[in-house]
């Protein structure tokens, strides 16, 4: 499904530089659920960015189906990422001055899509994050793990082959964290879904098909 051959990604400043991690090599199998775990600052939101075209690697190259996401033009690689890849973050990056339906369908608009089959969509999806009660309530006023649940709505609204998750339970309490993270589980299974998650929670972690650790620069499966 995707795969990095040989990424590099070094931040450069007139009097230094950064290697984030150099000739990394990574694949994720169509229909995988995939955890990257790893200390704070190994570099694992910038993999994560990398695969999901959010950011372009010093060297290397990122293929979705066998196609280099990086020899796109911006235009070509925005509409990638809009049709083909979800995105959820620790933070949940919703518009406050929107309602739980409006940042839902905010995706599939952008796109051109038909508003009204739109909002039939994202009453679905909402209806099925267990969020059918707040779909006219503001960002503002409803909890954190709703917040994050209207996150993953909105990831998943446009049926994206790929999920990308960065620390999707980070600013979660444990129990309302565990919950989401089973969501997206169920949502994983239901949608066919190829997913990668970055974890600090090794008991979430555990429960994905594929672990890999990102530490001091390489990338290794583990056990």
């Amino acid at each position: 499904m995707i795969r990095a051959r040989s990424l590099t990604k070094i931040y450069k400043s007139p009097a230094s530089q950064v290697v984030v991690f150099e000739e990394l090599n990574f694949e994720v199998q169509h229909s995988s659920l995939v955890a990257i775990i790893g200390p704070s600052g190994a570099g694992k939101s910038t993999l994560l960015h990398l695969l999901g075209g959010l950011d372009r690697p010093t060297r290397g190259d990122v293929q979705f189906k066998n196609e280099n996401i990086f020899q796109w033009e911006a235009a070509e690689l925005a509409q990638f990422r809009n049709r083909h890849i979800g995105f959820v973050f620790q933070f949940h990056h919703l518009l406050p001055e929107f309602t739980a339906l409006e940042n839902t369908m905010m995706p599939k608009l952008i796109r051109g899509d038909d508003r009204k089959g739109t909002e039939v969509e994202a009453r679905e999806i909402l209806n099925r994050v267990g969020l059918s009660h707040r779909l006219d309530h503001k960002v503002g006023e409803v909890s954190g793990g709703e917040q994050q649940r209207i996150a993953i709505a909105r990831a998943l609204i446009g049926r994206p082959e790929l999920l990308l998750a960065d620390e999707p339970t980070g600013n979660l309490d444990h129990r309302t964290g565990d919950a989401i993270f089973q969501m997206i589980r169920e949502l994983h299974r239901e949608r066919g879904l190829t997913s990668v998650i970055v974890t600090h929670n090794e008991r979430i972690a555990a429960q994905c098909d594929e672990v890999w650790e990102l530490d001091a620069g390489m990338l290794q499966r583990k056990a």
